[in-house]
């Protein structure tokens, strides 16, 4: 069974930083794209960054460029989002997931590129 487990959410305040984590078991997913997507109260999820399978190439939303940065640890099965100069715009819930298989580029930003999703981790940030 497949499991998107992810961690580090929390309280901050504006300015500070975040390091979440999305820990994958039940398969492995060397081979696949892996996301960060974000969920405000009263919004529809949006995309935040993706990476593809080797961690090459990496696409962010325009309200974290410069701020977040997504990578992957293939041999732990694992992603990370550093998040850094945190803003009250930014509290949300943050879902990982996981792309299907031979989807790259722009597509990634589409969540229903993803087949499977994690749990989410709260994140809040205090102005």
């Amino acid at each position: 069974q497949v499991q998107l487990v992810e961690s580090g959410g929390g309280l901050v305040q504006a300015g500070g930083s975040l390091r979440l984590s999305c820990a994958a078991s039940g398969r492995t997913f060397s081979r696949n794209a892996m996301g960060w997507f974000r969920q405000a109260p009263g919004k529809e999820r949006e995309f935040v960054a993706t990476i593809n399978w080797s961690g090459g190439s990496t696409y962010y939303a325009d309200s974290v460029k410069g701020r977040f940065t997504i990578s992957r640890d293939n041999a732990k099965n694992t992603a990370y989002l550093q998040m850094h100069s945190l803003k009250p715009e930014d509290t949300a819930v943050y879902y990982c997931a996981v792309a299907s298989s031979y989807v790259t580029g722009i597509a990634l930003r589409d969540d229903r590129s993803y087949d499977y999703w994690g749990q989410g981790t709260q994140v809040t940030v205090s102005s």
